[in-house]
């Protein structure tokens, strides 16, 4: 018998699903848009449908399939209520019924659990990746916005409420930058890559002859993998763009160092493909704020999972961690 669970990373734009074996290889995965029509129960159905294509085909490719569970990581996802919180930069509003809805889906499945996506993202780095014996460490998944997910004394941290590990929206400069929760000054609001566009647009309008590659790009169309081309081109504004960012980082690194003191810090998501464009300055902006009994301790490091599987492998582990219980 081949256990599986199926992993399921909800986007603001997208979907994935997988379905994952029980050491981490997705075996098999598809995707659906994550719709802006708004209709939560009409995208459950759809999510649902989705889920059982994907059952089945494995089914047809590996004899005696046994699926498990299914485990979901989201936006503002919470564990102990199986809901979706007020998320932001999802269609859906207010409190969102999801391990309810998917398990009218699916009421034979033993196990159906949620949570945010980056302690989905956390929970695969601690099992599949880079944190594999490590009790104590933090991840960072920096995209469309920024969250983390916080590993103490080997144990996911989730909070009284399910909602701990909100990092991206601690307060990093007062009365700063409009975050997409509607708050000022938060970290997402610039270390994110809708943050990144929006420094590289502050310094072509204070450079308004640079000559940048970057002014030659619309804002519409602009993002922060073209940033990056053009950083590795040596166009100054793009570098700088990444100097800021890193800077920006490292002083909410360091505020986690001081927080929870952790053995390493894992940054994860499309910036960070950068590499020391952004690691550098991150590093050098943490280890400068902080106290000495922290400095040259805690490690940044990059994910070691699949950038393209890393969320629905986090969400399967949810799985088999459900049934460690």
């Amino acid at each position: 018998m081949k256990k599986v669970a199926v992993g399921i990373d909800i986007g603001g734009t997208n979907t994935v699903i997988g379905i994952v074996s029980q050491n981490g290889n997705v075996l098999l995965k598809t995707n659906i848009i994550t719709p802006s029509h708004g209709d939560f129960e009409r995208y459950t159905a759809e999510l649902s449908v989705a889920i059982k294509k994907l059952i089945s085909e494995a089914g047809e490719q590996i004899k005696n399939l046994n699926v498990i569970g299914i485990g979901i990581g989201a936006p503002i996802g919470n564990y102990h209520t199986g809901t979706i919180d007020f998320a932001t930069n999802l269609s859906f509003k207010g409190r969102l019924p999801v391990v309810d809805s998917v398990r009218r889906h699916f009421p034979e499945m033993s196990v159906v659990v949620l949570t945010n996506d980056a302690n989905a993202a956390a929970m695969g780095e601690m099992i599949y990746g880079g944190a594999k014996g490590m009790r104590d460490f933090v991840m960072f998944t920096l995209g469309t916005g920024v969250g983390s997910g916080i590993v103490a004394n080997g144990e996911l941290i989730i909070g009284a409420d399910g909602l701990a590990g909100e990092i991206g929206h601690s307060a990093l400069i007062p009365g700063g930058r409009l975050c997409s929760c509607g708050f000022l000054g938060h970290l997402e609001a610039y270390c994110s890559a809708p943050g990144m566009k929006q420094t590289a647009f502050e310094l072509l309008a204070q450079n308004e002859n640079s000559g940048s590659l970057l002014s030659e790009i619309p804002l519409s169309e602009l993002d922060s993998k073209m940033i990056f081309e053009a950083a590795e081109k040596g166009d100054k504004i793009a570098l700088e763009v990444f100097e800021k960012t890193g800077e920006w980082l490292g002083m909410g690194l360091a505020n986690t160092v001081y927080h929870l003191s952790p053995g390493a810090i894992f940054l994860f998501g499309g910036p960070t493909a950068a590499g020391n464009l952004l690691f550098k300055p991150a590093k050098a902006s943490m280890e400068k704020n902080l106290l000495s009994i922290y400095k040259n301790k805690i490690e940044i490091l990059p994910s070691k999972l699949n950038p393209g599987d890393a969320a629905i492998v986090g969400a399967s582990a949810l799985v088999w961690k459900e049934i460690e219980k």
